[in-house]
């Protein structure tokens, strides 16, 4: 999925008030779309061994492996199955890797007509057009 986040209701004091909203911020409509697929455990295989890439307009700016995540998927799934039941289907976010816009000197943020592309080998490639209204 690509993991939206609206930066001004996180950071922003007026809108998110003095404590930044990291949840909600990723919580709008239409934001985490999906895609191409889902796959299957067996089906995808060693899922600690995974490439990613994020290109905006055709730029990469994330380039990085499921192998260099802090915890190893099945860790990920362990901890979050102590607390609410996985079914099939269920997802987890695990964040990004770096190549943040927010933290490039000087910042880059996405703009309106932005096409934003995520990718994990063995899965497919999701693109998006950015549109804010």
């Amino acid at each position: 999925g690509n993991d939206v986040s609206a930066r001004d209701w996180q950071r922003d004091a007026d809108k998110a008030g003095s404590v930044p909203q990291w949840s909600f911020s990723k919580s709008f409509d239409k934001y985490a779309p999906l895609g191409p697929c889902l796959v299957a455990a067996h089906v995808l295989g060693d899922a600690d061994s995974l490439s990613l890439k994020t290109s905006v307009n055709g730029e990469v700016r994330q380039l990085s492996n499921t192998s260099d995540l802090c915890f190893g998927v099945r860790k990920l799934v362990s901890f979050c199955s102590q607390g609410q039941t996985l079914e099939k289907g269920s997802l987890i976010m695990t964040g990004t890797p770096g190549g943040v816009g927010l933290f490039m000197k000087p910042p880059v943020f996405l703009k309106d007509g932005d096409e934003v592309s995520v990718e994990i080998s063995g899965i497919g490639r999701l693109a998006n057009c950015m549109r804010f209204e």
